[in-house]
This record gives structure tokens, C-alpha cells and sequence, in this order.
């Protein structure tokens, strides 16, 4: 997908045109991206998922995808290649036959 290229050009180039680069070595990126999934969660709590206000959650879960691909970008990661790579080591650990329709743990299956 060259989607996600284009939105890593697009950040990058919002991070560079303030200088922020800086500010945006891995461990703050990961730190960042923390905080961003801590501040979309906490529109659901205390509610039922249908009361959470859709157009925050959107601008969260964007800050949370946003500080992801910066994080790729910073190791040169191909994120089609990672993420169909997780794929494939879960599908080991949680064969459809032991894991369909269940929310155990891999290792309780």
C-alpha cells in the first residue's frame, strides 16, 4: 500500500517545516505514542463504546497512527512487511481451529 509512504512524506515534511526532528529520536516517538493510545482510551472510560465521542476518537486514534509511522520511519521499517509478518506469527499462535470465537491467551488455548 503506497498510502502509507504518502502519509509518513506528509508528516515528515509537517515535522521538518517546524524543526522538529529534534524532538523525534525513537524513545520519545514510543513515549508519544503511549501517551497519544492513553488519551484515546480514556474517551471510553467510564462509558459504553457508543458514548464516546467519534469525531475525538478520529483526531486520537490519527495522533496514534501519525506517532506509529513516524516510528517506522525512524528504523526504515516497511510497515506492509511488519505488520503481515505479525500476521503470520499469530496465526501460529493462535490456530483457528483452538482460537475461533475464543479470547483465551495463546498459551491458555
Amino acid at each position: 500500500m503506497q498510502d502509507w509512504n504518502k502519509l509518513i512524506e506528509e508528516l515528515t515534511k509537517f515535522r521538518e517545516e517546524r524543526e522538529w526532528a529534534q524532538f523525534h529520536n525513537a524513545k520519545d516517538l514510543a513515549l508519544a505514542l503511549s501517551i497519544e493510545a492513553s488519551e484515546l482510551n480514556e474517551l471510553f472510560l467510564w462509558k459504553n463504546a457508543n458514548e464516546a465521542n467519534v469525531e475525538k476518537v478520529k483526531d486520537e486514534l490519527a495522533d496514534v497512527i501519525g506517532y506509529a509511522l513516524l516510528l517506522a520511519e525512524k528504523y526504515n521499517f516497511d510497515i506492509n512487511e511488519i505488520v503481515t509478518n505479525k500476521i503470520k506469527k499469530n496465526a501460529e499462535k493462535y490456530p483457528v481451529e483452538k482460537a475461533k470465537g475464543t479470547a483465551k491467551k495463546y498459551n491458555e488455548l
